[in-house]
């Protein structure tokens, strides 16, 4: 490098630094770095380890940290509470969710401003509502695919089962149970469908869709290299294309589906939505209920498995098999505890979810942000941080914390509880995602004892970070079913 390369570089970074909004206010702690270049963050998400390496910085610089010269990330209930809920929404989403546009169109989960988000939730909302997804037909079908599931494990007798693509298969076959039955999937059971579950679960585009998000010039002009040279695919879902458009063209659908609502049952006060954006609605949950469900369940599952969480199997065994099959999902604690605890250690979305400081600024956990800083929380570390004693020994797999009696100390807890966002653009399939995975785990433990498969490594289930949500690092997830005596 020569020294006039050397002193233009430098004098980029200082100007960087002198430009930064955030070097006027109170001195935000970070690493050095963050204060002159963007560079290290996206390295870290071009690697798939932003996750982590965010919480290594909360680990060591605290709850607020400067990650770049225009982004602070946050890890307080406080934060939580400023940035997603406040009035109601909270801040603005920014122009990094465009890469979850579908069709070119705008989703419920990509539009950016508060007020057109609000007129779409309120035509979805209904579907989702927890009194809906408690109905005959939707708990029956999830109900009836857990119980497939289960019969899958028994096929497996002594050996492991990959549960990383079963289960991905069973959250695939219950959100479109939910879109669109009669016309679900049953990747289960149906090797076609299965080719469409596949497609969307082993999707490896990360790399390539944030250097179009990034760098779209430099994307367009290194595109023909991108795939053959450098192995840095697009996202390419056909099949998925193919099923979910014409699926969404049917008509005759079960009352409780979201089609329904959006074929036959939209709101008075709400025009009629053009074709292209009931199907790219569609896509988007149906993608997203089978990454979130899918990973969530796989790594707690494997939590559950492993030798120093054997005590916790037995008594949600013991919890399962005394209380009978016809006791509601929603009425068994230690169940409830067991999913609190693991979507806490493991939560479906861990990632950073930015949004920007409104005009004018605010102050975020005692810190004042000028307007216009990226700012974000990420569940991973929210809930993985002792919180002034709310969790307790946080890396610990301990279902009982949320069992202890200790009203004032539970509501805090839940204050803390960022697994599905919160506020108004919290995670509208909340109810969805809870019913599929308690139906799932009582199927399992009522009738099996899981331990890990002997072909597995802890590499294997490191978090490797997608979008906004993480999968097990080997895309694999062996597990051994012992069954229970009857």
């Amino acid at each position: 490098m020569t020294p006039l390369l050397l002193l233009l570089i430098l004098t980029l970074l200082f100007l960087t630094y002198l430009l930064s909004p955030l070097l006027s206010r109170d001195p935000i702690p970070g690493p050095l770095h963050a204060r002159l270049t963007s560079l290290v963050i996206k390295y870290h998400e071009f690697t798939a380890t932003r996750t982590s390496y965010i919480h290594s910085l909360h680990l060591r610089y605290g709850p607020v940290v400067r990650v770049a010269p225009n982004e602070v990330v946050f890890a307080s209930a406080a934060a939580v509470k400023e940035i997603y809920c406040s009035n109601g929404s909270g801040y603005d989403k920014t122009e990094w969710y465009d890469l979850f546009k579908v069709y070119d169109r705008r989703t419920m989960f990509t539009i950016l401003g508060k007020q057109e988000h609000a007129k779409r939730k309120r035509v979805l909302a209904d579907r989702y509502a927890n009194s809906n997804i408690m109905k005959g037909g939707v708990m029956d079908g999830i109900k009836g695919r857990a119980r497939r599931f289960r019969e899958i494990c028994e096929r497996g007798g002594r050996e492991a089962v990959d549960l990383y693509i079963i289960l991905h298969a069973y959250a695939f076959d219950c959100v479109t149970l939910h879109l669109f039955h009669p016309h679900s999937a049953n990747s289960l059971t149906d090797p076609k469908d299965s080719e469409v579950m596949l497609e969307v679960t082993f999707d490896s585009s990360l790399q390539n869709r944030l250097l179009s998000h990034y760098s779209p010039l430099l994307h367009r002009l290194l595109n023909s290299l991108l795939s053959s040279l450098l192995n840095l695919k697009p996202r390419e879902t056909p099949l998925a294309d193919s099923f979910v458009l014409n699926t969404a063209a049917e008509t005759n659908v079960s009352p409780f589906t979201l089609l329904h609502r959006l074929h036959h049952d939209l709101p008075s006060s709400s025009p009629d939505m053009p074709q292209i954006d009931k199907a790219a609605e569609c896509l988007d949950h149906m993608a997203a209920g089978i990454d979130t469900t899918g990973d969530a369940l796989c790594f707690l599952i494997w939590e559950l498995s492993q030798p120093s969480s054997l005590p916790y199997q037995r008594k949600l065994q013991e919890e399962l098999r005394s209380a009978g099959e016809n006791t509601p999902v929603e009425k068994l604690e230690y169940l409830d505890a067991v999913v609190m605890e693991g979507l806490r250690m493991f939560p479906a979305i861990p990632m950073s979810l930015p949004r920007y400081c409104p005009p004018g600024g605010r102050v975020i956990d005692g810190h004042e942000i000028p307007g216009g800083t990226i700012v974000s929380c990420q569940a991973y570390s929210v809930q993985r941080l002792e919180q002034g004693g709310v969790f307790e020994e946080p890396d610990r797999f301990l279902p009982e914390r949320w069992l202890d009696g200790d009203e004032e100390k539970d509501r805090e807890r839940r204050r803390c509880f960022f697994a599905f966002s919160q506020g108004g653009r919290g995670c509208i399939g909340k109810h969805l995602a809870l019913a599929e995975m308690k139906c799932l785990l009582r199927e399992v433990y009522s009738n099996f004892t899981t331990l890990p498969g002997l072909k597995m490594t802890e590499k294997d289930m490191e978090m490797a970070d997608l979008l906004v949500s993480s999968r097990p690092a080997g895309q694999r997830c062996l597990v051994r079913f012992e069954k229970l005596e009857s």
